[in-house]
Order: structure tokens, then sequence, then C-alpha cells
């Protein structure tokens, strides 16, 4: 296994296209293994924050303005000794800040809202309806503002992932799932899609912004973005066991963070977006998973019968994505 800091930098190399080392050597099978790991990592996320909000007091303000600093932290090394770093700088589009500050923005909008839906309906709901709603949010973004069309496909996925929600928010009973979290949960998918359709306008446009380091810059906005919220809501935790929240912290920072990015997107350059698409529900399954066994969280039959019918419109639109891109490319 190749350490953070190589993925890193083999992650860059990836994102603009090229043939570095990692292209010619990663495999579909290794590939298929960096999203699995980046989906089951990004799943306890949520657990962990769960915990850090039941034996410290920190809120999501706080907790998401140290997962960004931190993060930013472990992956400045990678930055600094990148081989790209050594090559004559290009002239700089004009809109390079703008994006790196808009796509900075979404994350911590993304990041900071998931975490108050954990707080406030739970880490099961939380992610389920984030992650299901985000790919609906991205496909009406991309028609607004980028001119995509939404095929029959995607127009039949986004309306069985609206069922999936309103079987999941509307047949569970009161007290299950909590609209004031149900609405921090959309609000992080609005977030996502955000970045989601900034990353797409970089690639048609060309920003001279790699992979790499708009992942970087855009932990440092976030931090910078988060702090006066965090220091409004308190920055330091107001008690409990104060070694094991920086513990599941630095779990959070670098594993879920430095480490799974990289991971992820050493993996979505070799394996189709749809194909990545679907490997990414490992990440509200894992959340689901963890929410019951370990945070004592109730799945109702109306939840699960939410999920699957959201989650599997999801990766049916990825499934049918997949056969139009390998149609296309039949002689």
């Amino acid at each position: 296994m190749q350490t953070s800091q190589d993925l890193a930098v083999d992650a860059e190399e990836l994102g603009r296209g090229g043939h570095g080392s990692l292209t010619g050597s990663l495999s579909v099978r290794r590939g298929f293994a960096f999203l699995a790991f980046a989906g089951i990592a990004w799943g306890t996320t949520g657990a962990a924050v769960e915990v850090i909000y039941r034996i410290s007091g920190l809120g999501p303000m706080a907790i998401s303005f140290w997962r960004f600093l931190a993060g930013a932290v472990l992956l400045l090394p990678a930055w600094a000794l990148r081989p790209s770093r050594k090559a004559p700088r290009a002239p700089q589009p004009a809109g390079r800040r703008v994006l790196l500050v808009c796509t900075g923005v979404g994350l911590a909008v993304f990041q900071t809202a998931y975490f108050a839906a954990v707080r406030d309906t739970g880490l099961a709901v939380g992610t389920i309806v984030t992650l299901g709603a985000a790919p609906v949010f991205t496909a009406a973004g991309g028609r607004l503002f980028l001119g995509e069309r939404i095929r029959r496909a995607g127009a039949l996925a986004g309306a069985g992932a609206l069922a999936g929600l309103t079987v999941l928010v509307l047949a569970n009973q009161p007290g299950v799932v909590h609209p004031a979290g149900v609405a921090m949960a959309l609000l992080s998918a609005v977030g996502y899609a955000v970045t989601n359709l900034l990353g797409r306008w970089t690639g048609r446009h060309g920003t001279g912004v790699d992979a790499f380091p708009l992942t970087l810059w855009s932990f440092l906005i976030g931090a910078v973005v988060m702090l006066p919220l965090a220091l409004h809501e308190g920055l330091l935790p107001q008690g409990g066991n104060l070694t094991e929240a920086a513990l599941l912290m630095l779990y959070i920072a670098a594993v879920t963070t430095a480490l799974a990015y990289p991971l992820y997107f050493a993996g979505v350059a070799v394996l189709r977006a749809a194909t990545a698409s679907v490997m990414m529900l490992l990440e509200p399954v894992s959340a689901a998973v963890l929410a019951v066994l370990f945070l004592d969280e109730q799945l109702t039959a109306a939840t699960v019968a939410g999920t699957v019918i959201l989650l599997g419109a999801i990766a049916a639109l990825a499934l049918a994505e997949s056969r139009l891109q390998a149609k296309h490319k039949m002689p």
C-alpha cells in the first residue's frame, strides 16, 4: 500500500489526465479497492462526529473547522514535495481565485450542514438524505448552469430519489426523523452539488488548478470561512473526555480526509464516473450499519423502505450512464 503522500502526488497527476506512474500501474481492481476504502471511511465520519458531540460539547462549526485545518496541515507535506512544483509556473487564469473560494465555501457548507444533520436527526437519516439528494441537485444544477441534458434515465432516477426521500421523511412516526435535521441534510446536499458542478466546469473550461491543489486550497479556505463561526459557537471542548475527542478528530483528519480524498481521486481516475457513483453508495450503507450497531439508532420499516428506493434510484442512474458511456465508445 502506498503512503498517503505518494497517493496524493499521483492523484494530482491523474487529475490532470496525465500518464504518470500510477496511471500505468494502478489496476482497475486497485481502483475499486481505493474507492471502497474511501466510501467506507467516509461512512465512519458521521459516527465519529456524533461521539465527539456526546463527549466534548463541540458543535458542528467547531468540528468542521478542526477537520479542515488538520486535513490541510496533513496534506501540506505532500503538496510541498510534489514533483510538479519544480516545473515552471504557467500563467494563472483570472477565474482561478474565484474557483478556489467558491469550492472552499461549497465544501464548508456541505460538511458543516452534514454534521448538523447528524446532530439533529441522527447518523443514518442524515447521511442517507444528504447523499440521496446530492445527485438530484447535481443533475438539476448541471441542466440549469452547464446545459447538460437530463435524459429519461436521469429523470426517472430523480423521481425515484424524491419518492425515497418522501417515504423516509413522511412515512416515519413523529420523532424518528426531525425536520430541522432533514433541512440541514438537504443544505449539505446543495453544498455537495455546488462543489461537484464547479469540478465539472473546471474540467470543461480549465482553470490551472489540478485536483490535489484544489482539494488542499479548499480545505484552507474552508478553515478560514469556518473560523469566525467556530469561535462564536465555541472553538474548544467544554469538558468530557478530551483525549478521546482529540483522537477521534485526528482519525477524522488523517483517515477520512488526508488519506481518503487522495485514494478517491486515484480511484476515480481509472474507473468510470458512473461506477464510482455506485461505489460511493458504500458511504450511507456503512453509516447506517454503524448507527444501528454502535449508536443505538433504530432503523424503522419506513426508513429502510425509503433508503432502498432512494439508493436504488441513484444506482440505476449510475448504471444507465455507464451503458451510455460504453455505447459512445463503441466503433
